[in-house]
């Protein structure tokens, strides 16, 4: 599977940008803000229907627009063509479209196209609070199990829908317990199939993670990932019901997989607190490799690799080791940015690999020779 063709329209800053691309490394080179990492973006959404970056939709139209599009090109198993378009308009829904047909839900075309990135601001899983990797796992997970991402979708659903009704009780002083025991029955079974999925997952990933993390950053150290959560004990039903006081007072679901978190473990100890710069960094490159041959596994066919800034962020040491594993050719199509163009040709030039290279500027792009 790779990505033949591109183009962006009224993206970020790329007024009307089309690309071809090599089925093995493509690199995009020019200064910082020129437009290198919103390439990259525009392929994160034709993925997972998403930026990597912002939040919101709206705030990826070019200034003084009013829409936005990003069509790509897909040649899949078998040489099967696929094109995939991603719509964003002020106003309307986010529409995503496969050969040309509209899909009803967006969340039906994750999954279909996988796809890991490793960004500069990935050390924020380590640094940051339980959401970020909350929503890696969830992320991770949902490109290999469509029914997951429908239960995670319903069960925000009904979070959202149990702490409005806990904040109207204590708007109205009045309490309708038979709803919220509707409410709470659903979160109940959906942190219980949930969670349960996610353990899955770690157990999986656990030894993936583990060899990576030893050839990337030649250690000997353990490491691990703990799945921190209530969703797993036996007294579930009774836990999550024993907080209803608890609720009802803070006017806030206090108990859920919405609560859990994941511990990044070198040895016993958690990695942001014990652990260097240099291991924290090899840390998340080997949990992002783990994730790579997980849908290798289960997908049967390499996903899109995203390299963003990765020659600035790591040392001399990781770069060799991540090169390494690009020269034996286990991974299928990459993409990669780097400020500094001659920096980025002398390492490429040394691996058996077709590369392209596109220069930007300001949003503008053209093929190097």
């Amino acid at each position: 599977m790779h990505l033949k063709s591109l183009e962006l329209l009224q993206f970020k800053n790329h007024e009307k940008t089309r690309l071809q691309f090599s089925s093995e490394i493509n690199c995009f080179v020019g200064l910082n803000g020129s437009g290198k990492t919103n390439v990259l973006d525009g392929i994160h959404y034709l993925s997972l229907t998403k930026s990597a970056v912002q939040s919101s939709d709206s705030l990826n139209v070019q200034h003084e627009k009013d829409f936005f599009a990003i069509k790509g090109q897909f040649e899949l198993a078998e040489a099967k063509p696929l094109e995939v378009r991603c719509t964003v308009e002020f106003g309307k829904k986010k529409q995503i479209y496969q050969n040309g047909k509209a899909l009803s839900k967006v969340s039906e075309h994750v999954g279909l196209i996988p796809l890991v990135l490793i960004a500069p601001d990935d050390t924020e899983l380590i640094k940051g609070g339980s959401e970020g990797r909350r929503k890696f796992f969830d992320g991770l997970i949902s490109q290999l199990d469509h029914a997951y991402l429908d239960q995670l979708i319903r069960y925000h659903h009904f979070l959202k829908q149990r702490n409005a009704l806990l904040k109207k009780f204590a708007e109205i002083g009045r309490r309708d317990l038979t709803l919220l025991d509707k409410y709470d029955s659903e979160l109940i079974d959906l942190s219980i199939i949930l969670s349960a999925r996610r353990n899955e997952l770690l157990a999986e990933m656990a030894p993936l993670l583990q060899s990576h993390y030893s050839e990337i950053s030649q250690g000997q150290e353990l490491v691990s990932v703990i799945y921190e959560t209530e969703a797993l004990r036996e007294d579930f039903e009774g836990y999550f019901k024993s907080l209803r006081k608890k609720d009802l007072i803070t006017k806030n679901s206090n108990a859920g997989i919405h609560k859990d978190d994941f511990g990044f473990m070198i040895g016993e100890h958690p990695i942001r607190k014990i652990g260097s710069q240099g291991q924290q960094k090899s840390y998340i490159i080997a949990l992002k490799l783990a994730q790579f041959q997980i849908f290798e596994i289960e997908k049967g066919e390499k996903p899109i690799l995203l390299l963003d800034d990765i020659f600035d962020k790591l040392d001399d040491l990781r770069i060799a080791q991540l090169m390494k594993l690009i020269s034996q050719h286990t991974f299928g199509q990459i993409f990669l940015t780097d400020a500094r163009p001659e920096r980025s040709k002398k390492i490429l030039s040394e691996l058996d690999s077709e590369v392209s290279f596109f220069s930007i500027k300001e949003g503008f792009t053209s093929a190097d020779t």
